[in-house]
């Protein structure tokens, strides 16, 4: 005779099933070849600002230095979600490993933190070249740009092992059912078994202190940076100091305006399709616009990729 301790083993999650988007088959070949292309272009848009930052020399400032890095990490936060995706459209079964899906988990949400120091990070730099002009090259120094790069990373990765680690061992004992196109945390807590209420905040805390304290601080920076830039006397000054900080302010309404839909306020009043919708812009497009508007409004990266493609066409001439 079977008991409940053998029913509940035998029916313990080994895997979860993505549901993703709903649709046909004509729908689904349709997403399939729209998020290859935009793999694609994010692959390229930010390789081609690595590549600007690290080829031209006019490039090797710290603004720069920190937009190469900042490319690379939005290849890399790209790539967390987009290849699962594209696999996941293509699959019969639409399964992923308990170990994998909670592996995108981790990656998902640290390199997701870590783009929130960088943008952070990037307006203290913006805030040092137009409040304090002067002081900023011996501040803004190589070495603290390094410095501030590295505490990123680690932060990002290093604040999320213990909270996702507590989520994986969690009960899962029932369906494995996700209707999302990723593993994130609102689906999985809803298929665990037990509830876990003190995970669930410490996780939901942590997240929240992470937009809170870098939303408002870049915030300052830039009700400070507006300040000074309303003092300059030219009208020049001013439409230069603008443009210089406009790019930035388009990369953060976008980023921040849809992750703290998700994960600041309620989302059980939001339908299933809009949140799959509202990740979708922050996880995958996003990364896709920001080397389009870093490059299309900054005068320096475009010419510095009219000088790569004109040194190029020299040496295939040649």
């Amino acid at each position: 005779m079977q008991t409940d301790a053998d029913t509940l083993e035998s029916s313990v999650v080994t895997e979860f099933v993505l549901l993703g988007f709903p649709g046909c088959w004509e729908i689904q070949i349709f997403l399939f070849s729209f998020f290859l292309v935009v793999y694609v272009l994010t692959l390229l848009g930010n390789g081609t600002i690595i590549c600007a930052v690290r080829w031209e020399p006019r490039l090797h400032t710290p603004m720069y230095f920190l937009l190469g890095n900042f490319a690379f990490l939005e290849i890399w936060y790209a790539s967390s979600t987009v290849p699962n995706v594209l696999a996941n459209i293509l699959s019969k079964t639409k399964a992923i490993s308990f170990s994998g899906c909670f592996l995108q988990f981790y990656f998902f949400f640290s390199l997701g933190t870590t783009e929130c120091l960088f943008l952070a990070v990037m307006a203290y730099d913006r805030y040092l070249a137009i409040c304090h002009p002067l002081h900023y090259p011996t501040i803004m120094t190589g070495k603290l740009c390094r410095t501030l790069v590295s505490l990123c990373w680690l932060t990002g990765f290093l604040g999320y092992p213990i909270p996702i680690f507590l989520i994986s061992q969690l009960p899962f004992c029932g369906s494995n059912i996700i209707d999302h196109f990723l593993c994130d945390m609102d689906p999985l807590m809803a298929l665990s078994c037990a509830p876990a209420p003190i995970t669930e905040l410490i996780f939901y805390t942590q997240s929240s202190l992470v937009l809170f304290f870098t939303i408002m601080y870049i915030l300052r920076s830039y009700i400070l940076l507006l300040r000074a830039v309303f003092l300059v006397p030219s009208a020049a000054g001013r439409r230069k100091a603008f443009s210089t900080c406009g790019s930035h302010l388009a990369v953060v309404s976008l980023f921040y305006g849809t992750v703290m839909v998700m994960y600041v306020s309620p989302t059980y009043g939001i339908p299933t399709l809009m949140q799959k919708i509202l990740t979708l812009v922050y996880s995958i497009m996003t990364p896709l616009f920001n080397p389009l508007i870093y490059s299309l409004r900054n005068k320096d990266m475009k010419l510095a990729l009219r000088n790569i493609l004109f040194r190029m066409r020299i040496s295939q001439n040649s």
